[in-house]
């Protein structure tokens, strides 16, 4: 060990494409978890930029082009955009290079078992369903694991 703080973001999460579209297309699990990020100012949600670009692309593709804009508009100021190669996987990238353990997704060739042990290897990340994420991720313990102090609550609206 190094003198490191063996868990330095812990507030930084990836919401995945599918994840991003179905909270403002669908609701449930993913606007679940969104929410919990969009309750806490000091939760950060990581993201590239094509993986901001897809979710506005199905969103417009599904709904409509201005729900998308205005969608893409609101997203912008709370996503800390880093850079993706080309190759890699926009939300394992983002992950990656925005060093943020949670990933949330519903591509179930990220979420399943074997995939979680390959990431692990690779990476400090752990990529859950939204009903994994909301299960098991409690805003209180990284809230003092993340500050030292004791955890105030949520300090926005989560649909304003």
């Amino acid at each position: 060990m190094t003198g490191e703080d063996p868990l330095p973001n812990v507030d930084r999460i990836v919401a995945d494409a599918d994840v991003l579209a179905a909270d403002v297309l669908v609701g449930g699990p993913s606007r679940a978890a969104l929410d919990v990020v969009r309750a806490h100012s000091w939760l950060g949600l990581v993201a590239t930029e094509p993986l901001l670009s897809d979710a506005e692309s199905v969103i417009g593709t599904v709904a409509d082009r201005s729900l998308a804009a205005e969608w893409r508009e609101a997203i912008d100021p709370l996503a800390t955009v880093v850079e993706q190669p080309e190759t890699d996987h926009p939300a394992l990238a983002a992950a990656y290079r925005g060093e943020a353990p949670h990933v949330v997704s519903l591509d179930e060739r990220l979420t399943g078992a074997a995939a979680g042990a390959e990431l692990r290897a690779a990476m400090d990340v752990s990529v859950r369903s939204p009903e994994a994420f909301v299960s098991v991720f409690d805003p209180g313990t990284a809230y003092e694991l993340r500050f030292d102090d004791e955890y105030p609550g949520p300090d926005r609206d989560p649909r304003a």
